[in-house]
């Protein structure tokens, strides 16, 4: 039988009793954060992409352009205008060296025209209702289980996809690497 550690054991009596190991120290919120972004970015998140967005495509094209989706490898970039449309193909592969550069694993830029709505204003009711009916809105819709993996999750999540927004994740980064 294997010997415990002594600092996780401690002797009652006649009766050693093993403690769970020490917790691992305490770290500051940008470690944390800068923790949450690196794991964004190796597991495909598209919210490390559109933060990482003006930087990796640039300025100019940043600001016509937009990463629409991230399904596996494969990239959907919106381009605003017919002219930005032309931009974004002719910059196609200088694009793919940049976000492989930058540690996004996405093998296949697909290009599409995206005519963006205009976004309300902050603080307007337009925006109060869209939020207001958010699935990951905890405090309105509650807690649930995930039926695939068993986390605890928003209950508007599973009542819009049947399961979290994680494993929604998966299944179109699934569909995606088998179309």
């Amino acid at each position: 039988m294997a010997i415990a550690p002594r600092n996780q054991s401690r002797r009652q009596g006649e009766v050693t009793l093993l403690l769970p190991p020490p917790p691992r120290p305490a770290q500051g919120l940008a470690a944390v954060l800068t923790e949450l972004q690196r794991h964004w970015r190796n597991d495909g998140h598209l919210a490390a992409l559109w933060q990482a967005w003006p930087r990796i495509a640039g300025p100019q094209l940043a600001q016509h352009c937009r990463p629409l989706r991230l399904q596996g490898r494969r990239l959907t970039v919106g381009a605003s205008h017919p002219q930005w449309l032309q931009a974004l193909r002719f910059n196609r592969h200088q694009l793919l060296g940049a976000l492989q550069g930058a540690g996004f694993a996405v093998q296949e830029i697909q290009i599409q025209q995206h005519h963006p709505g205009e976004l309300p204003p902050p603080g307007s009711q337009q925006e109060a209702g869209s939020w207001a009916l958010h699935p990951s809105r905890v405090d309105v819709h509650g807690m649930a289980t995930c039926p695939r993996c068993g986390s605890p999750a928003p209950a508007g999540e599973m009542g819009r996809w049947g399961h979290c927004s994680f494993c929604r994740q998966k299944q179109l980064a699934l569909a995606a690497d088998q179309g």
